[in-house]
Formats: C-alpha cells, sequence, structure tokens
C-alpha cells in the first residue's frame, strides 16, 4: 500500500440521542472528538419498527379492503 494516502484511523466518542457516549473508531474529526447524532438507532423508527403508517393515496388501500371484505380481513 502506498503511504501517506489514508486518512487517520483513531477512536472518537459518539454521543447518542439518549446522552449515552459510545467509543468508536472513526475517520471522522481528530482523537478524542465528540460525534453528537441527531438520529441514531435507538430512536429511529428504521431500527425501533415503529412509526409506519400506511398511507392511502387516490383511495387504493380502501378499494383493496372493500373489494376483499367478505374473505375475513
Amino acid at each position: 500500500m502506498k503511504k501517506d494516502i489514508h486518512p487517520d484511523y483513531h477512536v472518537i466518542d459518539v454521543k447518542m440521542t439518549d446522552g449515552t457516549i459510545v467509543q468508536m473508531r472513526s475517520t471522522w474529526g481528530k482523537e478524542g472528538d465528540t460525534l453528537s447524532l441527531d438520529i441514531d438507532p435507538s430512536a429511529h423508527p428504521a431500527w425501533t419498527g415503529g412509526g409506519a403508517r400506511l398511507l392511502d393515496t387516490g383511495g387504493r388501500v380502501s378499494k383493496f379492503k372493500k373489494k376483499y371484505e367478505g374473505l375475513g380481513f
């Protein structure tokens, strides 16, 4: 590998939305810097499984439910 072309890989503190601090290795910032997150796996719906809503665009969901209402849905 060529020398002096790769970024510095060091330990930083990552502050989660609930205030907990996790140490990780990263190329972001400098050794010992703190990265504060706005969204993290403990709060984001993609990881927590909450907050998903079914949008009825153009009445498609209503039309589907009406079409198959007799099948026990």
